[in-house]
C-alpha cells in the first residue's frame, strides 16, 4: 500500500475522478476504513441502485465509499438528499466524467469536492515529496535513484499495481492485461463504442503523434472511422482520464479551446501497452509532461492548466503555466549535453502581456546548470519532487 499524496481538503462528501487501476478505491479504503463500501461493479447493487436509488443510498448509513458512480449517475439525485437531509457523507469515486459532472453539477454543486486522483507520481511510492521541482534542489544521491528507476517508468508507466511488481516482464504482462479490459473492452462498453478496430486505430495514432498538433481530419483518415465517430473516440479517451490536451498558450482564453490541441497519454503505461514504436524523445516529452500533470491534478502545482506555445513563426515550446504572476516556460530535451539550438525558442519566448518569464529545460543529464537564464533541471530530479 503506497501512501498517496491526495489529500482531502474538508468534511464534505467528496467526488474523486481517475482512470481505471489508478488506486482511487484502495486510497478511499485506507483513508476511511470505517465507512461501508459499495461498488456498482457488482451486478446485483448495480440493479438494485438502478430499481431504488433512495433505498440503496439509505442503505449504506451515514458514511459510505460508493466506487463507480459513473455507471449510474442518476444515483446522485439520492445522495443528494441522503446529504441535504440526513447529514450523509459519500465519498464517491468516478472512472469517466462522461455524463457523470453533469449529474453532479446539477444535484451536488457546492455540496462535495472534486478531486482527482492520477497514477502514480514517480516517486511516490517512496515516500513523501522531498523538494519542489522548480525551486529546489534534489539531492544527488536522490537524481542517481531516479535514473536507476528512469527507464522503467518510461516504458511500464506507474500504475499502484505495476510499481508493485518486481520485475519488468510481470509489469508489461500486467498492462496487456490493462490494455485488453480497462483500456478498450471496458471504455467500449462504458462509452457506447462498438469499433475496437478503430478504437485501437485512434491509441496507435495517438502514440505516434505524441508532441504534434492533434488533427481530427487525420486521425479519421488514418483509423478508418468517420469524422464524427473520432470525435467522439477521442473525447472518451479524455473522459475516462486516458489522455488529457494541452490548448495553445499563443491564443486568447476565447479561441484555446476551438484551435488545435495536443493529446498526451495520462501514464506512460496506457502508451507501453500497445507496443507502439515511439521514438525516445517522444516517450520522454510525454513523461515528464503528464508527470507535472499529474502534480497539477492533485494540486501540488496549483495552476488551473497547462499549454505549450507555438509562435507565428512556427517556433515552439513544449509547455507553459502561469503561477504566482510569472509564465513558466519549459522544454524537454532528449539529451545529456543539448546544444544551442535547444534553448533558442526559450530565450526567444516573450509574453505578450510583459510578465516576468521563467525559463526551465529538462534534460538528461546529472546536474543542475543555468545557461543564460535557462535552469536546466535533471529529468531524473522528477522523482520524489513536488
Amino acid at each position: 500500500m503506497f501512501e498517496r499524496w491526495l489529500e482531502i481538503p474538508s468534511k464534505k462528501s467528496c467526488l474523486i475522478l481517475g482512470p481505471r487501476r489508478c488506486g482511487k478505491t484502495t486510497f478511499l479504503r485506507h483513508r476511511y476504513p470505517d465507512y461501508k463500501y459499495a461498488t456498482l461493479d457488482d451486478l446485483d447493487l448495480l440493479d438494485w441502485a438502478k430499481k431504488d436509488p433512495k433505498g440503496f443510498v439509505t442503505d449504506l448509513g451515514s458514511a459510505a465509499i460508493i466506487d463507480e458512480i459513473q455507471r449510474l449517475p442518476i444515483l446522485t439525485v439520492a445522495v443528494k438528499y441522503a446529504v441535504d437531509n440526513e447529514g450523509a457523507r459519500f465519498m464517491m469515486t468516478g472512472s469517466s466524467s462522461l455524463g457523470l459532472m453533469d449529474a453532479a453539477a446539477d444535484t451536488l454543486a457546492g455540496r462535495i469536492d472534486i478531486l482527482s486522483l492520477p497514477t502514480l507520481c514517480w516517486g511516490e511510492s517512496a515516500g513523501p515529496g522531498t523538494h519542489s521541482i522548480f525551486s529546489e534542489k534534489a539531492a544527488f544521491s536522490q537524481i542517481k535513484t531516479g535514473w536507476r528507476s528512469l527507464q522503467i517508468a518510461l516504458e511500464c508507466g506507474l500504475f499502484p499495481e505495476v510499481e508493485a511488481l518486481e520485475n519488468e516482464p510481470d509489469r508489461r504482462s500486467q498492462l496487456q492485461n490493462y490494455k485488453n479490459t480497462y483500456f478498450t473492452r471496458d471504455l467500449m462498453q462504458l462509452s457506447n463504442i462498438e469499433n475496437l478496430d478503430g478504437l485501437m486505430g485512434i491509441f496507435h495514432n495517438l502514440a505516434r503523434s505524441i508532441g504534434s498538433h492533434l488533427e481530427v481530419s487525420n486521425f479519421a483518415r488514418e483509423s478508418g472511422l468517420s469524422h464524427q465517430t473520432t470525435k467522439k473516440y477521442l473525447n472518451a479517451l479524455n473522459q475516462a482520464q486516458l489522455t488529457f490536451k494541452l490548448h495553445g498558450f499563443q491564443y486568447g482564453p476565447a479561441k484555446r479551446y476551438l484551435k488545435a490541441a495536443k493529446t498526451y497519454f495520462s501514464d506512460n503505461g496506457i502508451l507501453g501497452s500497445f507496443n507502439v514504436d515511439v521514438a525516445f524523445g517522444q516517450r520522454l516529452e510525454n513523461f515528464v509532461i503528464s508527470e507535472l500533470e499529474k502534480r497539477r491534478k492533485i494540486g501540488l502545482l496549483p495552476v488551473e492548466q497547462l499549454f505549450y506555445y507555438k509562435s507565428a513563426a512556427g517556433h515552439e515550446i513544449d509547455l507553459l503555466f502561469e503561477l504566482d504572476g510569472c509564465i513558466y516556460a519549459c522544454e524537454v530535451k532528449a539529451s545529456q549535453r543539448p546544444g544551442p539550438k535547444a534553448f533558442r525558442n526559450l530565450r526567444n519566448f516573450e509574453d505578450r502581456l510583459k510578465r516576468p518569464v521563467k525559463r526551465f529545460l529538462f534534460y538528461m543529464g546529472n546536474e543542475y546548470k543555468d545557461q543564460d537564464g535557462v535552469a536546466m533541471i535533471p529529468v531524473a530530479a522528477l522523482f520524489n519532487g513536488r
